[in-house]
This record gives C-alpha cells, structure tokens and sequence, in this order.
C-alpha cells in the first residue's frame, strides 16, 4: 500500500512563502532548519510505514542529510556590511533641512523650498523663531521648530549662513516685456505716483539685491512662484514679522499686478558673476532722494543674540 504524501521540497517551498512572505520577514533561518528536520523524519516515518524498500529507506536518509547540511548553511548569518559612521556635527543634524530645501540648502528643483545656502544668519534665525510662534505657518517647518530653542535655531541659521555653493541659472522668462519693465521701476526705483509711496526693493534688500546682513534677504535666485507664494502671504497675513512689520506694510499696498511684475522681473535676473558679489552686503545702501527710513522689527531681536554680519 503506497502512501501519498507531499515531496519535503514541494513542502519546503510552502513554508517558504509562509515564513518569509512580506508580513513574515521577522522568521529566523532556524526556523527553515526545524522544519527541514521534520519533513525529513515525517517523510522517513510514512516511508517506513509504507513498507518500503531498503533502498528507499537508503535514498530517504541521504536525503535527510543533505537537507540539514542545507539547513545549517542557510542557518550562518551572511556578513553584514559596516554602518556609515554617525558623526554628532551640524551638518548631520540639518539633513533634516535638506531633506526639503536641497543639498546644502542650495534650494529644491520644485520651486517652493527656497535657498538656505549664504542667506544672511539674522534672517534665517527670525525666519526659523516666526515658524516656531506662529507667525509664518508651514505645518511641517513648525513640527520641525517647535521643540528647539533659541540658541540652536540660531547654530541652524549662522551653519546654513556659512555655506557658499553655486546658484542655479534663472529660469526662463515667460513675462512680457511691459510686466518685467514694471518690475524692474517698482524694485530698482519704487512708485511715487499714489498718496503713499512705495519704496524700491534695493532700499532694503541691498543695491544688487543680494541682501544686507544680518537680518536682510536677497531677492535673487528665487523662483517666481515662490516669490509670488511669499508676497501674497504677507497681503493675506499668513505670514508675519515681528512688530513694526515692515514687509506687511509695504506689500499691502502692492496690486496684483505689480506682485507679478516683481517676482517675475526678480526671478529673470542673474546674480552677478563675481561670487564676493553674491554675498549680502555688509550695510544697507544709501538713502535715495527724498526717501525715509523703513523701521523693522526684526533686527534687534537678532542683534541681541549676538549674530555677526
């Protein structure tokens, strides 16, 4: 009377998909090894049973071995390879920046992560303190700020402050030529034609648009639709500076339009080819004719803590 009975292999290979199926990764091979003993001395046993012949009996040993040979090998860790060495610096700290912002903060392809890299400290700091409190708001920026302090926000700031790395080619320019000669008045020269005038762009942000440290960006090297995205958050009051803002005072009296005409003429524009001229400014420029000075909140916040230009 023959027995029917499954091959160890066909077996084995059921367990397999069992044992090592995606949501059973955590088996160990000792568990294969367990299993081959016992299909093995399971397959001896109905062989026996069966009445087979010595042959058989022969053919199922050397079977057996050979399957706890294979077994024990399986069983062998394989050799892991080395772990990157973890270095405690800052610049493994903020991976968790780069992450969005690009290597070395030199700014995502997408267009709505800006650069990091060589922006003045002072403004990264106050830029990182307004994520934190609530007066920008970014879900993921303030779940990233809010547990730090001050004066690691500031070793964040001053690091990234530090990082020279080339700027990227300015995209190209998609506004006509009335748009970008709008944009190039209102950020080189301003508008004195309403009640209230509108200071130029270079008053504060530096005479090459660079920025001015410590507390000053630059407007250069920016996608349009990021300046686009920063400019009308400042006229909606998603985003705030602190006490005189001196930003919201000024973009609330921009048109649509004219928010248009600025970013696109900025990000038409090429940093200057020298790179000690892509650095901001060490003082703001002078005062044009008949314009006064626009007082910030910011800056003394920062200048207390100590933040060199």
């Amino acid at each position: 009377m023959q027995v029917a009975f499954a091959p160890p292999l066909a077996s084995l290979h059921r367990f397999n998909a069992f044992a090592y199926g995606p949501k059973r990764r955590f088996l160990k091979p000792v568990g294969q090894n367990w299993y081959l003993m016992y299909i093995t001395f399971l397959y001896c046993a109905r062989q026996s049973a069966a009445k087979a012949a010595l042959l058989g009996k022969v053919r199922c040993f050397l079977l057996g071995v050979l399957l706890v040979i294979s077994a024990l090998r399986l069983c062998q860790p394989a050799a892991a390879a080395p772990a990157a060495p973890f270095e405690d610096t800052i610049a493994q700290r903020t991976q968790a920046c780069t992450a969005c912002h690009g290597p070395q903060g030199r700014a995502a392809p997408d267009g709505y992560y800006p650069r990091l890299a060589g922006k003045p400290a002072g403004y990264l700091y106050n830029q990182l303190v307004n994520f934190r409190d609530g007066r920008r708001h970014y879900g993921l920026m303030t779940q990233l700020t809010s547990p730090l302090s001050d004066a690691y926000l500031l070793e964040i700031a001053q690091y990234f402050s530090r990082l020279e790395v080339p700027y990227a080619a300015p995209a190209a320019v998609t506004a006509s030529a009335d748009v970008l000669q709008r944009g190039r008045q209102l950020v080189t020269l301003g508008d004195k034609s309403g009640n209230t005038p509108l200071p130029a762009c270079v008053q504060c942000h530096g005479k090459a648009l660079t920025g001015v440290a410590p507390n000053v960006p630059g407007l250069l090297g920016l996608p349009r639709d990021y300046l686009n995205a920063q400019l009308g958050a400042w006229q909606t009051g998603k985003r705030q500076a602190h006490a005189p803002d001196c930003m919201k005072a000024v973009v609330t009296r921009l048109k649509d339009a004219d928010i248009n005409a600025i970013s696109s003429y900025l990000a038409a524009q090429a940093l200057p080819k020298d790179d000690k001229l892509t650095k901001p400014a060490a003082t703001p420029p002078d005062l044009p004719p008949g314009a006064s000075t626009i007082d910030c909140g910011s800056a003394p916040l920062v200048l207390n803590l100590g933040v060199k230009p």
